[in-house]
């Protein structure tokens, strides 16, 4: 379900984003957005619609699931760790939400999504809107190989229903993961974003308040792991060459 952003394939891209891409040699896309979609930017129109894994941008709304679920309380509440010893370090020990969700820790989201079970994954993707709605055959590693997948567009029209407060979840909850997800407080501006990573498909989407408007921001792009800076990268400088930062 494509709403909240128009598109015409058929406009040329933005040359300020498509200037920034090209430096990196990847091949993705981009799409910035202001809250009413009077201002929009987008670079690869084409790809900007198409639909891709969402990786751990994907613990945006798992994070919202897994409060309204119970499975989790709050964001002080200690995940214990299970002992196994993981290639990152900084998942090697005890998390709560908000360090689970700023160092992408795997295994803390599945073992909410083991409590949860794909039904109501499956409930809670209808009522959002999410994607294609769909899971896989794993419950707790569908949003890395699963059948799930999500398009740039698509990312942007959830994150606005998350700022305004339009997502079927307690408030409590919302508050909770909006208070999570910043990257970034400035005198200037606030950042709340997530990455992703597929192992294929890289992610990087939020939205930036400054001022008195909000800006909303999704970049997907073919990377390898010694890419993965440029996710980050593009989107800052996206949003600094259109002065919105």
């Amino acid at each position: 379900m494509l709403i909240g952003i128009m598109i015409n394939i058929g406009l040329a891209d933005d040359s300020d984003l498509r200037n920034i891409f090209s430096k990196t040699k990847l091949n993705g896309t981009i799409v910035i957005s202001s809250l009413n979609g009077d201002e929009t930017y987008i670079y690869n129109n084409t790809r900007s619609i198409k639909r891709f894994i969402p990786a751990s941008t994907f613990k945006i709304p798992n994070t919202l699931i897994s409060l309204e679920e119970r499975v989790i309380k709050d964001e002080f509440e200690i995940i214990k760790w299970d002992g196994k010893v993981r290639s990152y370090t900084p998942w090697n020990k005890d998390q709560t939400l908000q360090s689970a969700i700023s160092i992408s820790c795997v295994w803390c989201y599945q073992k909410f999504a083991k409590e949860i079970e794909n039904n109501k994954y499956l409930t809670y993707l209808k009522k959002m809107h999410y994607g294609n709605e769909q899971t896989g055959s794993n419950v707790s590693t569908f949003w890395l190989d699963g059948d799930i997948e999500i398009s740039a567009i698509e990312q942007i029209n959830f994150l606005k229903k998350l700022y305004k407060n339009e997502l079927p979840f307690e408030q409590k909850y919302i508050n909770i993961t909006k208070k999570i997800l910043i990257v970034k407080d400035t005198k200037n501006y606030t950042i709340r974003a997530k990455t992703g990573w597929s192992g294929k498909i890289g992610w990087y989407i939020g939205y930036v308040e400054v001022k008195n408007k909000v800006w909303f921001f999704a970049l997907n792009a073919d990377i390898k792991k010694e890419t993965l800076q440029y996710r980050k990268q593009i989107v800052m400088e996206s949003l600094l060459v259109k002065n919105i930062i």
